[in-house]
């Protein structure tokens, strides 16, 4: 974990990071528990056991749970655990998705079309609903949704789709919460420089079109950034704990892009 750490704003707070296993997901959380939250990391990889074991000796705790997300069953089990583990969840961070494939829409076969809005889609749409209950208990809570500026973007039709929808969960369940005392917000962010997945994002494997079509991808979101780069994993990850911090208590609805001047 590097970026600045701020000790203390996540004391008192159960938080769920989904997707925790690599990536932005593992880096939210481990900086989470470093300022003092109590943390379950879910993810269905069984390596996410290892990522909670690095927060040992951090100022808040943590712990792992595996399950599959883009099941209810799966999400209902998370949150359960949670509570079961920590006595109640404050704050849902839900950070599962990524395109599996890069290509124009045309080459998109229906199942492939179904796989992108499962892995990005449904995580979210089950995590939110599977949480209301614990964070109506507790008298109010936070989601962040982790979106995407690929809302506008080449050869990732169904993941821009899938991101949109993510969007619209967002804006529609802040204003159906509100009065609950849930705040419901989002990043969006652009494309980040992350360390080589232990999990590729397409077992199959890419051929040779879709590497050159990944290729395509890297330089229209170079080129669309006003920065005309990469983000870096700290760039996403602090905007996404102010927003499920207290600091962000007037802030619900609202998707924050975090994509050098991308709008997406």
């Amino acid at each position: 974990m590097s970026g600045a750490v701020f000790a203390g704003r996540f004391a008192g707070k159960v938080l769920v990071v989904t997707g925790a296993a690599q990536g932005i997901g593992r880096s939210v959380a481990l900086r989470a528990a470093a300022e003092g939250g109590r943390v379950l990391l879910v993810d269905r990889a069984d390596f996410v056991a290892e990522v909670a074991a690095e927060a040992a000796g951090s100022a808040g705790e943590a712990s792992a749970f595996t399950a599959d997300l883009e099941t209810y069953a799966g999400a209902e089990a998370a949150m359960a655990h949670a509570v079961e583990r920590f006595g109640g969840i404050d704050i849902l961070i839900n950070n599962v998705g990524g395109a599996i494939r890069m290509r124009p829409f045309a080459a998109f076969e229906p199942e492939q079309i179904d796989a992108e809005i499962r892995r990005s889609l449904m995580p979210t749409l089950y995590c939110c609903r599977a949480v209301l209950p614990h964070l109506s208990a507790r008298g109010g809570g936070t989601i962040v949704n982790v979106s995407s500026n690929a809302t506008r973007g080449i050869h990732r039709v169904p993941y821009s789709a899938a991101k949109g929808g993510i969007n619209a969960i967002t804006q529609s369940l802040a204003m159906e919460l509100a009065d609950q005392n849930i705040r419901v917000v989002a990043t969006a962010p652009g494309g980040t420089e992350a360390p080589p997945r232990r999990v590729p994002r397409n077992a199959e494997g890419d051929t040779d079109a879709e590497r050159a079509w990944m290729a395509e991808v890297v330089a229209q979101v170079k080129q669309s950034a006003f920065l005309h780069r990469y983000g870096t994993i700290d760039e996403q990850v602090a905007p996404i704990l102010f927003l499920a911090s207290d600091e962000a208590g007037y802030i619900t609805g609202s998707i924050l892009p975090v994509a050098g001047g991308d709008l997406g």
